[in-house]
Formats: C-alpha cells, sequence, structure tokens
C-alpha cells in the first residue's frame, strides 16, 4: 500500500480532540486541589522525588511506570500501592506487575505530608504528581499539567490488572481496544508508547522475539536483524528473567526525548507492541511526527493528562490513606 504524507493539520486536530476528551473526563479534578488544605503539598512531593532522581536516576521510569499501572487498572485511585492481604492477592503481585518498583519513593512522600498534613493528600495525587515530577527533573519545568483531588481505592485485585494491562507481545489490534477500554484513542496510543524512551525491560518480556518466535524463523523478522543479534547476545535464553536492557537502544535510557519514535521506525522496537506501531497507517505516520522533539512532548503532556483522569475517586468517595501500602482500618 502506498504510503500518504500525514499533514500537520491531522495531527493538530487530533490534538484539539484529545484536549477536548480530557476537559470532558476531569470533572472533580482540579489545578492546585491542596492550596488551602495544605499549601505545601506539591512542592514536598517534588523536592522528595528531585532527591530520589539524584540518588536513582532509574526513577523517572519506574514512577512513569508505576503510574501508567495504576491508571490502567480501576483508575488512577492507587491501587497498585496496596499490598496483598490473606484474603486477596493485590494489583501488584499480579504478574505483569512483579517488576515495578518506586514503592518506596511514594511511601516516603506519603510520609512526610502526614507529619505536615495528616490525612489530606491521596496517595493516587502523590503518584500523579511524582510521575510528572521524576520525569520533569531532568528540563527543570513540569512537563505536564497534573490535576489534583484523587481519592483512594480500598480495592485491589491482581486478577483486574491480568486483565486490564497492555502486554508487550500484543499486535496492535489488542492494543487499540485495551486503549478504548480506557477512554483512549488510538492517538494516545501512540504518543503514550513514547514512555520507553526511558527505562529497562526484563528479557522475558521480550524474548520470545529472539528465540524460536516461529516455525519458519527463530527470530521475529519485524526486529532489525543486527539488534535482534545483539539482544541475543545479552539474552541468555527464553526465561531469562534478570538480565535487563534499555528498552531505546543507541540512547542512554535515561532521557527522556523522542527517540524512541526514530527506533520504532528503525525497526529497533523492542517489544511486540512498538513494531506493531507500524503495521497500522495512521499510527505508522504517527510515528514519523513524533519523531519531532516538541511535538512529542507537547502531545505527551495532553495524553498523560487524560490519562490521569481515567476512573478517578473524587469528592465522598474512597478514602485518603494514611499508609499507601494498606487501607484504612
Amino acid at each position: 500500500m502506498r504510503r500518504t504524507s500525514h499533514s500537520p493539520l491531522l495531527i493538530s486536530m487530533m490534538v484539539l480532540c484529545a484536549s477536548g476528551f480530557f476537559q470532558a473526563e476531569s470533572d472533580g479534578l482540579k489545578m492546585n486541589f491542596y492550596e488551602t488544605s495544605c499549601p505545601r503539598a506539591e512542592d514536598i512531593v517534588k523536592e522528595i522525588t528531585a532527591k530520589n532522581v539524584k540518588e536513582d536516576p532509574g526513577v523517572p521510569a519506574d514512577l512513569l511506570r508505576l503510574h501508567y499501572h495504576d491508571c490502567f487498572v480501576r483508575g488512577c485511585d492507587g491501587s497498585v500501592l496496596l499490598d496483598s492481604t490473606p484474603n486477596n492477592v493485590a494489583e501488584k503481585d499480579a504478574s505483569p506487575n512483579l517488576t515495578l518498583d518506586g514503592f518506596d519513593v511514594i511511601q516516603e512522600i506519603k510520609e512526610e505530608l502526614e507529619n505536615v498534613c495528616p490525612r489530606v493528600v491521596s496517595c493516587a495525587d502523590i503518584l500523579a504528581l511524582a510521575a510528572r515530577d521524576a520525569v520533569s527533573n531532568q528540563f527543570k519545568k513540569d512537563m505536564w499539567q497534573v490535576l489534583t483531588g484523587r481519592r483512594d481505592s480500598t480495592v485491589s485485585k491482581s486478577s483486574e490488572a491480568d486483565a486490564e494491562l497492555p502486554l508487550p507481545t500484543f499486535n496492535f489490534q489488542a492494543l487499540e481496544q485495551t486503549f478504548a477500554r480506557k477512554g483512549l484513542t488510538m492517538h494516545d496510543l501512540v504518543v503514550l508508547s513514547g514512555a520507553h524512551t526511558i527505562g529497562q525491560a526484563h528479557c522475558d518480556s521480550f524474548s520470545n522475539r529472539l528465540f524460536n518466535f516461529s516455525k519458519e524463523e527463530n527470530m521475529d523478522p519485524s526486529l532489525l536483524s543486527d539488534y535482534a543479534s545483539d539482544l541475543k547476545k545479552q539474552c541468555r535464553s527464553l526465561s531469562d528473567h534478570t538480565t535487563t536492557v534499555f528498552m531505546d537502544p543507541d540512547n542512554s535510557g535515561l532521557n527522556f526525548d523522542s527517540h524512541y519514535y526514530l527506533a520504532v521506525n528503525q525497526h529497533k522496537g523492542l517489544f511486540q507492541s512498538d513494531a506493531a506501531l507500524l503495521t497500522n497507517e495512521v499510527s505508522s505516520q504517527l510515528v514519523n511526527q513524533l519523531m519531532k522533539r516538541n511535538t512529542f512532548f507537547e502531545n505527551f503532556a495532553i495524553s498523560m493528562k487524560k490519562m490521569g483522569a481515567i476512573g478517578v475517586l473524587t469528592g465522598e468517595s474512597g478514602e485518603i490513606r494514611k499508609k499507601c501500602n494498606v487501607v484504612n482500618n
């Protein structure tokens, strides 16, 4: 099929549609929700997050992924932060969440906020703010707005995480359907995939592309052969769950930028879900558009605000947890 060029007007229209959706879905959230109830709340989140980023440059990827995984299950309600109990296996112990990290950063922030403003700031808001602040630390300015006013869920089930989270093995149709169930468009899918520009992945999350991929091919033919060979040298086997590699090759894996889209275009997307972005004509052309740094940043800001409004609990719903890993007594 001949590929037509993607006009700047189309991506501008997508941005406008995204903005309209976000306005409709953000009822109950607002800027500076804690302005009177806990005036230093957002400053405290920013300060402790910055300290942790300085100590561990991997924190931005950890918190961004933690926020994603929270919002895609039950909405952005802090349910991913809850521990399992004798009577319930929580989200964090579901298979897709076993490699999540950054819980300690959220708990550190929560403890300080409880000292300053007891039972005021929700864990869900802390996670949304900290994810933004961790990524933004590199730029010394906020990369997207975070509306606040979320409350915390009292429910967390591993079965829901298994059912709702998009997987790295998904094809384009499965990805699009998963995002659509959350009110997110194909545009959001392609834009939010750009988060893979930072962070690392365990080999067993993509090694199916390297070993015995099919009866005809040992390695996934949609993966650049030289890159696949390099990955195969690093990953010892199909079941290697200890070795990690950066998700964005030829990049530090620590710099948040638009390089991910260049890698995808070069058939060096690490996951099958990355490669899948090239299997749809419109998403493939969006990949080309988003290689421009400013275009990516502008669109990522909008899609992150949309994602942050998914299924939020506000008003009298839920609770404000005293500790982020357990419900209140």
